[in-house]
């Protein structure tokens, strides 16, 4: 973007879309425009007292004079969050991310939060979920952010986070199915399923089903479930072309963590395609989403050879 001082508007250019935006409206509430001794505009925040370059409006900014974009494709592996979003007012949105404390699902918190919406952070740890809301408050006090606790390894938890949910009788326009583990070790969850199918699908599965009444009645409404390409290389049926269950969830003997992950996001693509079937003639629209190879995140942390694998490949891949 750039700045006019002397018409005192900020001016934005899409470098991939041509579209332009400007800053349009009164200050937020606490915030005054001053001027220092080398006539650059500041601005000062006297709630929190502090002071920033930054204009606050920026995360609202207006469409001015749109042109047509030169090519098909408004958005490229360079683009980022804030670009993707850029124009948009979420204000009265509400939208609820799991895995939102760290890596994607953060990145997608806080750019949803900074354009206005209201965000629940649904984390496995309250804490990790809170200090990633302080950070998120850090770069616009005004967000509307919270964090809650929820599991994915446990139904039960996944029952008391959609009550706790209901129980704040907000409506859900979002629903990012986001948390996901990678190349873990075999485990039993305390339901008595393998982890990796109940975390990354199953869990989820679940949680849309208590949520889709809610989804339903705030309609237009949509959930974005998280998968990879990787889902290309795995099969779940049987010889016979069956939906082979043992597969699924595995015996310790039959598995392999690289095999479970690919499974499960196998079953988020399949659960996403009839969900959206079922639901968008009701308003509710349902997508999964590729959000890039080998992206440098939390996700591998289980085994060393996965770290080694994703810090080799961190320079030829899209950042957070």
């Amino acid at each position: 973007f750039s700045c006019s001082h002397l018409e005192e508007k900020t001016q934005w250019e899409h470098p991939k879309s041509g579209k332009r935006k400007r800053v349009a409206g009164d200050l937020p509430y606490g915030w005054e425009q001053e001027t220092d001794e080398n006539g650059q505009v500041y601005f000062v925040d006297h709630i929190n007292k502090r002071t920033t370059y930054l204009d606050p409006r920026l995360a609202f900014t207006v469409e001015d004079n749109p042109v047509k974009p030169t090519t098909r494709q408004k958005y490229d592996g360079n683009s980022t969050a804030m670009e993707i979003l850029q124009g948009r007012d979420l204000s009265g949105k509400v939208a609820i991310i799991t895995g939102a404390n760290s890596g994607i699902g953060f990145e997608t918190a806080k750019s949803l939060a900074l354009h206005g919406a209201c965000v629940i952070l649904a984390c496995r740890s309250l804490a990790r979920g809170k200090d990633a809301v302080q950070r998120i408050l850090g770069e616009w006090h005004k967000a509307k952010v919270e964090a809650m606790t929820l599991d994915l390894a446990s139904l039960q938890s996944v029952q008391h986070f959609s009550e706790a949910f209901k129980s704040k009788n907000l409506p859900l326009h979002i629903l990012i199915c986001n948390a996901a583990v990678f190349g873990a070790p075999w485990s039993l969850t305390e339901d008595g399923l393998e982890s990796t199918f109940q975390v990354n699908h199953l869990g989820h599965f679940y949680l849309v089903q208590l949520l889709e009444d809610v989804l339903r009645q705030s309609s237009p409404a949509r959930v974005v479930v998280v998968s990879s390409e990787s889902h290309r290389f795995t099969e779940i049926k049987d010889s016979s072309g069956k939906l082979d269950f043992s597969l699924l969830s595995p015996s310790k003997k039959e598995y392999w963590a690289m095999l479970a992950y690919n499974r499960s996001k196998l079953c988020n693509i399949l659960f996403s395609n009839h969900l959206n079937r079922r639901l968008s003639p009701h308003g509710v629209t349902s997508n999964s989403v590729h959000p890039g190879n080998m992206i440098y995140s939390s996700l591998h942390r289980n085994w060393w050879v996965y770290t080694l694998l994703f810090t080799l490949a961190r320079p030829f891949t899209k950042s957070m």
